[in-house]
């Protein structure tokens, strides 16, 4: 358990130290100085003095998804990246809800959250893993069936064990968007104009879908990968319905 435990955390430790430039070189992200995006850049710092926080990297991702996230290892190594396509389909409120959601995730430390998750689920999986092999080995071995039973235990815990870890993992990402969203709405203080950039983005997703790695879906503010009712379960995002539910009922004085 301890080693697993081990691993798992210098793993996940070396993809929390650089998760800013592996994603964003992923994603072929261009860098964005203040003479290039004037808009981009005064709406960001208007939100990061309000926030008391420090100004992010702004990134462009070139493609017409619209879409954003953030990343770094801490508000004073963030990165704040968006597509063209965001920039394209959303007006300035819009604009400014999605902003404030993705500077609630570097102010909420939600990168370090998310890799102590990922952490966790990582030892369960490799434990689970142990067991499986440990299970075979001993089932090859024995040839009576009192023992049987107390193998096949192992196998059905060493397959339930990761799923479980993996649908906690993804419960606390939902968690953690719905606290970006209202972060987002009271810093603001437009929430209906987050609801109305969800319902865009989500509506845009399904005509110019995203090629996103399922490794870094749940960056994005809506879910790049498209899927059924069944795919929701394993989600890393809430339905959008359900985020824009909580925005509109959201009274901000």
């Amino acid at each position: 358990m301890t080693i697993a435990l081990v691993f798992a955390a210098l793993m996940n430790l070396g993809a929390y130290w650089f998760s800013d430039k592996i994603v964003l070189a992923m994603y072929g992200a261009k860098a964005l100085s203040e003479a290039e995006a004037p808009r981009l850049s005064q709406m960001v710092r208007n939100f990061t003095q309000r926030a008391g926080m420090p100004m992010p990297r702004l990134y462009l991702i070139p493609t017409e998804t619209p879409n954003a996230f953030a990343t770094g290892r801490s508000p004073d190594h963030a990165a704040v990246a968006v597509t063209q396509g965001i920039l394209r389909i959303l007006d300035e409120e819009e604009l400014e809800g999605v902003l404030a959601h993705e500077l609630a995730h570097v102010r909420n430390r939600d990168t370090l959250t998310m890799a102590i998750a990922a952490t966790l689920a990582g030892a369960i999986m490799w434990i689970a893993n142990m067991l499986r092999w440990g299970a075979f080995l001993g089932m090859s071995r024995s040839d009576d069936d009192e023992g049987g039973g107390g193998i096949l235990g192992l196998i059905v815990m060493a397959i339930i064990a990761p799923i479980a870890a993996m649908l906690i993992q993804m419960a606390i990402s939902r968690t953690r968007e719905f606290q970006a969203d209202a972060s987002g709405a009271s810093l603001t203080k437009k929430p209906w104009a987050l609801a109305n950039a969800l319902e865009k983005l989500e509506q845009a997703s399904r005509i110019v879908p995203m090629n996103a790695s399922p490794a870094t879906a749940h960056l994005f503010i809506v879910n790049p990968l498209r899927g059924g009712s069944f795919v929701n379960w394993f989600s890393t995002h809430p339905p959008i319905e359900a985020r824009v539910a909580r925005l509109r009922a959201m009274r901000i004085y």
